[in-house]
């Protein structure tokens, strides 16, 4: 009876192991093949829920003011992390969001001051200075652990994701369609990959240098 036990949990330890055994990488490109950065790539089980974000995405989590600018221009944050809001310029800033996944306002703070705030609920949260109109960033609050962010290259790698029916999400601030979102089901097992390409509408002519479009 020992026996049989002792392989019963071996069997469960395995299974368990293998349940977090898939890779995945995304490729994002414009339809003229240009590199998409700053999109944030989500992948959620299909069959339930996935656990909680914060057990992948660690901080700390920093959103700077410098050169008149936000840093970085896409942040990703789970659901409960705190930000912190360095101004590393000069001159003050103010920074505020009317987004409905959190609404805020850090009034006049000037160089070296830091402000932080707690984003509690999952979703975009758009940035913007009400001293500086050219300033925007986003902040993408995940609600769950797999996420990413594109790098230079419009490239995503997700280790150790759950093998099985998943669902793939796309975002990007300038991604024509509902929500800015492209949503895809995938199965996984072992070493994947997915390409989507994104159309995205002309970012505001003050970012035109700034990171967060295909180039």
């Amino acid at each position: 009876m020992t026996r049989l036990l002792t392989l019963i949990l071996l069997s469960v330890a395995l299974m368990s192991g293998q349940a977090l055994a898939a890779d995945l990488t995304v490729d994002l490109h414009t339809p003229t093949g240009a590199p998409v950065r700053d999109a944030v790539v989500t992948v959620t089980p299909a069959a339930g829920a996935a656990p909680p974000a914060s057990t992948r995405l660690s901080g700390p989590f920093q959103m700077s003011q410098e050169k008149i600018q936000f840093h970085p221009f896409v942040l990703l944050v789970p659901v409960g992390a705190t930000v912190t809001f360095p101004n590393l310029d000069k001159v003050r800033h103010h920074v505020y969001s009317f987004s409905a996944a959190k609404k805020f306002e850090l009034k006049l703070f000037g160089q070296e001051d830091h402000r932080t705030v707690t984003f509690d609920k999952a979703g975009v949260v758009a940035l913007g200075c009400n001293i500086h109109d050219r300033m925007l960033a986003y902040i993408f609050v995940a609600d769950t652990p797999y996420a990413a962010v594109s790098d230079d290259q419009g490239r995503v790698l997700l280790r150790n994701l759950p093998d099985g029916a998943v669902v793939v999400k796309v975002w990007h601030p300038f991604l024509k369609g509902v929500g800015q979102t492209l949503s895809r089901p995938v199965t996984l097992k072992g070493a994947g990959q997915q390409a989507f390409t994104l159309d995205l509408r002309d970012p505001p002519a003050s970012m035109s240098s700034m990171r967060g479009m295909g180039n």
